[in-house]
């Protein structure tokens, strides 16, 4: 028997909100396999399709975790008693808000989301005031490679959801501020097998101080805890 992923949200409120922008991005989703059709060959050769502004060419797209996914974060986070959470990706904020309610729920606490574009970050806020989360979330603007260079405190839990192209980058960013025990979630590993090769050989070599394997979430979601020092391969 499938179960409702929005089950494990004990607020009607939030719940509500993510059925919405949920449906949203189902109708979109369409479009979005329109735009990935001519890269097929490409992903289907296991020769890498990202590439430097790809970001601009979603600028209207959700491109968000499924509802799965969403409970599954939501869940770990709670079983972290995460009270920092960052998130690179943040779009219009559905996995935001899964974040966001793991937070409060859990006793409060912040995410920090990045975006890229200013009219996504607008609607990732306006949608997490409507949910009654606005206090338990910091979106910033800008490259995340810039914008999660300070005030991260120590992190409990990383959502890697942005470009494929930058995840290295943006772990590599974050990792000194990831406790010991602390998850990163990374999306789409499966599915952009080749841009993601690098990442996943990084999270896997036991000198970065990860252990990780992929959960079958969608074609492959790595899942890496961080280790810790003594651990660790060097």
């Amino acid at each position: 028997m499938k179960s409702d992923p929005f089950a494990v949200l004990p607020d009607e409120r939030v719940r509500a909100v993510l059925r919405r922008l949920h449906g949203e991005a189902d109708r979109q989703m369409p479009g979005v396999l329109l735009h990935f059709l001519p890269r097929l060959p490409r992903m289907l050769l296991g020769r890498r399709v990202d590439a430097p502004g790809t970001e601009l060419d979603f600028a209207d797209k959700y491109i968000a975790i499924g509802r799965d996914q969403g409970a599954f974060c939501y869940l770990t986070a709670r079983a972290l008693g995460a009270r920092t959470i960052v998130e690179f990706g943040t779009s219009f904020g559905v996995s935001t808000l899964w974040l966001a309610a793991a937070v409060r729920d859990g006793g409060g606490g912040r995410v920090i989301g990045t975006e890229l574009v200013p009219e996504k970050a607008r609607r990732a806020q306006a949608n997490l005031e409507e949910a009654g989360l606005a206090a338990f979330a910091e979106i910033r603007v800008g490259d995340a490679t810039e914008t999660l260079r300070a005030d991260l405190g120590e992190v409990d839990f990383m959502l890697n959801d942005g470009m494929p192209l930058r995840a290295l980058d943006v772990l590599k960013l974050v990792a000194p501020a990831l406790r010991p025990g602390a998850v990163v979630v990374t999306d789409n590993v499966g599915v952009f097998r080749a841009d993601y090769r690098d990442y996943v050989a990084y999270v896997r070599d036991p000198r970065h101080g990860f252990a990780s394997m992929t959960v079958p979430f969608r074609s492959g979601t790595e899942y890496s805890v961080r280790q810790p020092a003594r651990l660790a391969g060097g």
